[in-house]
């Protein structure tokens, strides 16, 4: 009543209209009968569909009390509203029905089954854990009946393992925040289980997903392409996981060793178990407890609260900026058409080498400040200005956004620093330098040298893309990428940690295309068309259509008129809205410095281009030409001195420091780290030797 929200009656009477008799329509409060997504966001009253498995009796009373002979079917919700910051809800301008079903339940109904680990959903994961193990076969016991925990540790592992092989599959993998984070702890839960409640061996749970596959790849072929990096996915966080655990309990065993019996576990030694072990929190006072001690939960409460906090802060960002619902329905029902952002691509390559960018003029069509859509902003006011056309380029395909300023009678009247696209406008945030009204025209300015510095880096990351399948294989997919005008970061799955020497034949493909100075071609095709050439390289999202294709020396219209020719194999060709260098010598260098492994199944790369690479090639050469002389040195130590001798010693290990912290590419510095460390063996013999 306090929100003015009135009894769902329409509702009520749609299903009387269908037939169901008056009994067994329940009306609910929102507790049971208004779904919401959070705090804030979309929601609305819901109907929910009760299936009484027992049958023939009134089981109204069972109702939404968590029986398991009354289980909630169907669950259909009527999205009318958006839950504001302030409690508050506000009439959404469309109306959704977002409708679930329990596919498990379901078929338990079908089935005649009380659980659904009864029907033949779970069964043959549930025998497959038993054939796995040593322990009785499930028999579907709960609470206190459940001695051990045996039967829990059944259904926890089956539905895990379920979840694991569904989640892998779509690409998403075990990580340490976000979805990710989520997804390891369910994996690490199933292995946690299987090792303590069922002394299963190791693999127990990859050793299920052909079951699953078995079972639903029917339904989701998907499944079948992705058992085998689903299986060694699960293999190598489980390997991981439980050598974390060793190192825990023998950390764990050092602290109780230096405790008395009555003292407290400390909860700083409890805390890193969790966050750099990754061992759960309550599975860490477990282990506490089987050793007869207590952990200071408190205490432990105020490390965890203060360590999110810290990480908040450090993810503190400026937020990008956004329409509300209600404002891009008032612009579109103002017949505001969406920002022609074409200009976007509108720069050129000189004779000169240098690139020069459009200056266009817009007019500012709305703005857009505090939520609200206004007519004008005052000087010092931070809003978002809605352009007919913009040169400005937002936010996309990894790319970062242009900023820049806008000007009007020679002077600056807006700053912009985030640029984003949202349904169709294009929104320029930033601060107002004098004030501005709609149908002002102003002259666009981007950044030249950051929008130069993100094409370039742009370029490199495909070019990149293409170097790593040509040196590791085609099963290098790319996983995710960021591009930014002083670095390019990418993200891609590999089963092998990459050699130095599979590095620098990365590095030198790229920088051998960059020297060859190849055109690079962009065009717009339909996208059934840009799919069907072979070797094209995509990503798992949706493309727009028609959709941009950029490849680098072949003409983007011979791989459309030829698309089984095979040219893309041999090349970097993408879908890809980004802007980029007209040719590949306006990258000058790339270099590789830095490589490690990202998440499960998945490594990182950040590379450097132009001056930065240049500068790295040459801090490289000298400290290989400094290692040389040590090396010669120490060849010729034993006619030397035992002064002279162990000066060399120490300065090899001056040039080992130096390298470990010095911009070269990455493949130097680990070949360097080994011989360094050779090197110094070396002097260190040669000095005891003199001595």
């Amino acid at each position: 009543p306090e929100l003015g929200l009135q009894p769902d009656l329409e509702c009520r009477d749609i299903w009387a209209n269908l037939g169901v008799p008056a009994a067994r329509i329940l009306p609910c409060g929102m507790r049971d009968n208004f779904w919401e997504m959070g705090d804030v966001g979309p929601c609305g009253p819901c109907t929910e569909i009760h299936y009484d498995h027992v049958g023939r009796r009134d089981a109204n009373r069972l109702v939404n009390t968590d029986s398991p002979e009354v289980v909630e079917l169907w669950n259909l919700v009527f999205m009318q509203y958006n839950r504001e910051a302030d409690g508050s809800l506000r009439t959404l301008p469309r109306h959704v029905v977002d409708t679930g079903m329990g596919l498990e339940r379901l078929v338990a109904v079908l089935q005649g089954k009380l659980s659904n680990y009864d029907t033949d959903v779970f069964k043959p994961i549930l025998q497959a854990i038993n054939k796995g193990t040593k322990v009785r076969p499930y028999s579907g016991l709960v609470g206190q009946a459940d001695a051990g925990g045996v039967d829990e540790a059944y259904r926890i592992i089956a539905d895990h393992v379920r979840t694991l092989t569904v989640a892998i599959s779509d690409g998403v993998m075990p990580g340490q925040q976000w979805r990710e984070l989520v997804l390891r702890t369910i994996l690490r839960r199933a292995v946690r289980y299987a090792h303590e409640r069922l002394g299963a061996p190791e693999g127990l749970v990859a050793s299920l997903v052909p079951v699953v596959v078995d079972n639903q790849g029917e339904a989701f072929p998907e499944l079948l392409s992705s058992q085998e990096k689903v299986m060694d996915t699960i293999n190598e966080d489980e390997a991981l996981f439980l050598s974390n655990l060793r190192k825990g309990r023998k950390l764990m065993a050092k602290t109780i060793k230096k405790l008395d019996n009555s003292a407290l576990f400390p909860a700083e030694v409890g805390w890193f178990l969790h966050n750099s072990l990754g061992i759960p929190t309550d599975m860490v006072e477990s282990m506490v407890h089987d050793r007869r001690h207590r952990m200071d939960m408190e205490h432990y409460s105020r490390i965890e609260r203060d360590a999110l906090q810290k990480k908040a802060q450090g993810l503190q960002v400026s937020q990008n900026p956004t329409l509300d619902s209600h404002s891009l329905q008032q612009l579109q029902a103002l017949g505001v058409p969406p920002t022609d952002d074409l200009l976007k691509y509108s720069y050129r390559l000189t004779d000169s080498g240098k690139y020069e960018f459009p200056s266009p003029e817009g007019c500012i069509l709305s703005l857009y400040r505090q939520g609200k859509l206004v007519d004008r902003v005052a000087a010092g006011e931070d809003c978002c200005v809605i352009l007919d056309r913009t040169c400005f380029y937002p936010e996309a395909g990894g790319q970062e956004s242009d900023q820049g300023s806008m000007c009007r009678n020679g002077a600056v009247a807006f700053t912009t620093d985030n640029v984003q696209l949202c349904g169709g406008y294009i929104l320029h945030q930033g601060q107002a330098q004098t004030s501005l009204s709609v149908d002002d025209t102003v002259q666009l300015n981007i950044d030249q040298e950051r929008r130069l510095g993100c094409m370039q880096r742009h370029t490199a990351t495909h070019l990149l893309n293409h170097a790593l399948r040509d040196v590791l294989g085609e099963e290098c997919e790319q996983r995710g990428s960021h591009v930014g005008p002083n670095r390019l970061r990418f993200d891609f799955s590999v089963k092998n940690l990459p050699s130095p020497e599979e590095l620098r034949r990365v590095e030198e493909t790229v920088q051998s295309i960059v020297d060859r100075a190849q055109q690079v071609y962009t065009q717009d095709v339909p996208l059934v068309q840009a799919k069907g050439v072979a070797g094209i390289r995509t990503m798992d999202e949706e493309y727009p259509d028609p959709v941009r294709v950029v490849s680098v020396g072949t003409p983007v219209q011979e791989l459309v008129n030829n698309p089984s020719s095979g040219a893309a194999c041999t090349t970097s060709v993408e879908l890809c809205c980004g802007t980029h260098v007209h040719n590949t010598a306006s990258i000058e260098a790339f270099v590789i410095n830095y490589e490690r492994r990202n998440e499960i199944g998945s490594r990182r790369i950040i590379a450097v281009t132009g001056e930065e690479a240049v500068e790295a090639r040459k801090t490289a050469g000298e400290v290989e030409e400094r290692a040389w002389h040590l090396e010669q040195l120490v060849l010729n130590g034993e006619t030397s001195s035992v002064q002279e001798m162990e000066t060399v010693h120490r300065d090899v290990g001056k040039l080992i420091r130096r390298v470990d912290t010095a911009n070269i590419p990455l493949w130097n510095r680990l070949v360097l780290q080994d011989s360094l460390d050779q090197l110094q063996s070396r002097a260190k013999r040669v000095v005891t030797k003199l001595q």
